[in-house]
């Protein structure tokens, strides 16, 4: 019966993941309107309508952000560009907040009040009429991220407690993630096209109340009692300033601007450098999935097998990710620039998929085997790259050129490659002062520990 509860939290987690970056993602079509609406053309544009001199029909994040710097001479680009960050920032600024409540209430309230506020957010999109009701829809889509988010994480790594199924399930989640991302623009698209604006929303609003009565059903919020005995969590200053933790949240920073500087920039450069169309800029990041997946698979197997080169997995991905952004400026057509971008996302998962599953270890061995806090500091990682990205990265190409950004990310990222070194004897640490092995030499000595037991006699 555990092994099954876990699977179907699993699901859950993986649908509010899905959830998330759908929504993220699925406002692509609507820009135009919005654009419209500001320019005083009454919000009537369609969803191949262009949007500061991109096309918004398209299925990436890149067409998001306009053209930098503005061609219309006023604050549209600005606009959009803090629109699109306002998510990653509110987030940012939340996380320290839910990473600390999780550790204290445990995994599913918080769970279940990130997708209350999803659902939320989900149908002010579907009703908003105006930019300021939309930026307040994607501020608080950034709220219940920072609780959805990390405590979906969090309760896989808590339910997942051995390997190799903890990175098992950390890499479906992130397969989720990936799928999230690239299905949302053409189903918010499509929808857009044949049914109007708000049915994309509503239909994820209702999968959003459907997956908060699944995680009710099977994880009530406090209805075993179990977190009344729950240890208390390492504080995440505490976390912060261990030197293994933060040289992890470090690589999924470094290894996650790429992405975050790509998406906002890259459909621009494609036009002007090649000539792209309008269904190759919509189609620039599809074909990235397949590596993604296949990159989750094999560091997936490869850890099972020799789960003590976990950093080395990280380490060639974040080469990879370097090589592969150093070689997007020489592509000359759209066939050339689908394969750095595919290595960039190959690269992304192995540095993810290592590296998730190790930070829960290092809290098992080096703290408490509570994971809020330290999949907080995960998430603010992401944040710190996807905050910046709409904002900052148009302007340094303007003021260096696309060229410039391309070969400083992939400097960062091999040159802090040797830094997961650091993680080489991570491994080696005994457990001696984690709950789990506590629980596993002294015997169970309350309501708390009896029940975690028997979870992993499960």
């Amino acid at each position: 019966e555990a092994r099954r509860q876990r699977r179907l939290l699993l699901v859950v987690v993986c649908v509010a993941l899905l959830l998330d970056n759908m929504l993220y993602m699925v406002i692509v079509p609507i820009i135009p309107d919005y654009i419209a609406a500001m320019r005083g053309g009454g919000g009537t544009a369609g969803p191949s309508a262009p949007a500061g001199g991109n096309g918004s029909g398209g299925g990436n994040r890149s067409l998001l952000p306009a053209r930098y710097p503005p061609t219309s001479g006023d604050n549209e680009d600005v606009q959009i560009g803090v629109l699109f960050a306002s998510k990653a920032i509110l987030q940012l600024l939340v996380n320290p907040l839910s990473g600390t409540l999780i550790d204290r209430v445990g995994y599913e309230a918080p769970l279940l009040a990130g997708l209350a506020v999803m659902f939320l957010s989900t149908a002010t999109f579907a009703f908003a009429e105006n930019y300021a009701t939309l930026f307040a829809a994607r501020s608080l889509q950034g709220l219940g991220s920072a609780f959805a988010d990390t405590a979906g994480i969090a309760l896989i790594a808590d339910r997942y407690a051995e390997e190799p199924a903890r990175s098992r399930a950390l890499g479906t989640a992130l397969a989720c993630i990936s799928f999230g991302s690239l299905a949302a623009p053409p189903f918010g698209g499509v929808l857009y096209e044949f049914a109007g604006k708000r049915v994309p929303f509503l239909v994820l609003a209702c999968v959003c109340v459907l997956d908060g009565l699944m995680l009710l059903v099977l994880a009530p919020p406090g209805g075993t009692g179990a977190r009344a005995n729950m240890p208390v969590g390492t504080p995440i200053h505490r976390l912060m300033i261990d030197p293994y933790i933060a040289v992890v949240a470090g690589a999924l920073a470094t290894c996650n601007i790429p992405l975050a500087f790509l998406e906002p920039t890259i459909a621009n450069w494609m036009k002007d450098s090649m000539g792209a169309s309008e269904w190759e800029v919509g189609l620039t990041w599809l074909p990235a999935f397949f590596p993604h997946v296949l990159g989750v698979y094999v560091t997936v197997r490869l850890a099972a097998a020799y789960p003590h080169l976990q950093w080395f997995y990280g380490a060639l991905g974040m080469a990879i990710i370097g090589a592969s952004s150093c070689l997007v400026p020489a592509c000359r057509n759209f066939g050339q620039v689908i394969i750095p971008l595919c290595g960039i996302c190959f690269g992304i998962a192995l540095v993810d998929t290592a590296l998730l599953p190790t930070l829960a270890f290092l809290v098992d061995v080096r703290h408490v085997s509570v994971y809020g806090s330290v999949y907080a500091i995960a998430d603010i990682s992401y944040c710190v790259a996807y905050a910046l990205g709409p904002i900052v990265a148009g302007q340094i190409v303007h003021t260096m050129g696309f060229a410039q950004l391309n070969l400083g990310m992939g400097l960062a990222n091999v040159l802090y490659a040797p830094v997961l070194l650091f993680l080489k004897n991570v491994c080696q640490m005994k457990p001696s002062h984690s709950e789990r092995n506590i629980l596993l030499e002294e015997g169970p000595k309350g309501l708390y520990d009896t029940i975690k037991m028997e979870e992993r006699k499960g």
